[in-house]
């Protein structure tokens, strides 16, 4: 009932707000919404953050519909830091997952694929700015988002910022090639994460690593040679930034304790309703588009 209730609300938000698209990637249609800039002017070019859905297993080409509405990352409907100057993309996966884990439905590579030909076609409808591409997404997206960081496409990406991560493709460390170190990454993880364990082990689709291991293979890929770490909220909440390549905050990781798996919210949002999960003391969106902000490729 739960899940119906979420993607009504998200059919009644996202139309007047996102506008769909189609590809031709790999033979296949696929899919994409487009939010543009709401201070959009001609003759400028504005950054793009391209959003991966969780899996939902919907198969009629929302998900990524439901996103904008789920985390509300570019909805200015909760007192965040709501950006008007950009674009946010939403991709569709194919029949509502994304590569990596058994129950995906295509190919890493064709998925890959996917993003090239997602952004050459961003890049030649929109005004985009081709040095401040990000990539964000949740749970099966957000492995995605770490599978990309592994490949090729990768970078064409300035920051990556996967939230509550299913990293099936990256689980001992090997097979991972990044076009470029260091690539900023940061990582968002509910402690009491039920899905996807903080501690890994055996998920949904394969076995899954720990997150501080797999933030391990990310130090010594990124060079990263120091770290701090902050507690905050009674010490429920941990925000550790890496020094890397002698570049401060390239790598950074917040965890969350006593949340679930989620995109946290401090006010509640559907993804937050369905995991069962009450405010949280920090906002993904804020902490996610403030570090995009930091970065881009021409320096």
């Amino acid at each position: 009932m739960l899940c119906t209730i979420v993607l009504a609300a998200s059919l009644l938000v996202a139309p007047a707000l996102a506008d769909l698209e189609t590809v031709i990637s790999s033979g296949r249609d696929r899919t994409y919404w487009v939010h543009e800039p709401d201070d959009f002017e001609d003759g400028q070019t504005y950054p793009a953050i391209i959003a991966f859905h969780g899996s939902s297993g919907i198969g009629f080409n929302i998900d990524g519909f439901a996103m904008e509405a789920d985390v509300r990352l570019s909805l200015p409907v909760v007192p965040t830091a709501y950006s008007s100057d950009r674009y946010f993309i939403y991709p569709d996966g194919v029949n509502g997952y994304w590569a990596g884990p058994t129950y995906a439905n295509v190919s890493v590579a064709e998925d890959l694929q996917f993003v090239r030909d997602l952004i050459d076609d961003i890049k030649s409808k929109y005004s985009i700015d081709s040095n401040r591409i990000y990539a964000t997404g949740l749970s099966n997206g957000a492995g995605f988002v770490g599978t990309i960081a592994c490949s090729e496409v990768g970078g064409q990406f300035a920051a990556l910022a996967p939230v509550a991560g299913s990293f099936y493709t990256d689980v001992d460390g090997t097979g991972c090639t990044p076009a470029r170190s260091p690539l900023p990454i940061l990582e968002i993880h509910g402690g009491s994460d039920q899905t996807v364990f903080y501690e890994g082990g055996e998920g949904e689709g394969g076995p899954l690593p720990a997150i501080p291991t797999w933030l391990g293979y990310w130090q010594q890929r990124n060079g990263c040679t120091s770290n701090s770490t902050v507690d905050s909220d009674s010490g429920n909440v941990h925000h550790t930034s890496w020094i890397c390549g002698g570049q401060n905050g390239t790598l950074k990781h917040w965890k969350v304790d006593a949340n679930g798996h989620d995109w946290p919210s401090k006010t509640i949002n559907f993804d937050m309703l369905a995991a069962g999960m009450g405010p949280q003391p920090i906002e993904a969106n804020d902490i996610v588009t403030e570090f995009f902000d930091q970065f881009s490729l021409s320096g």
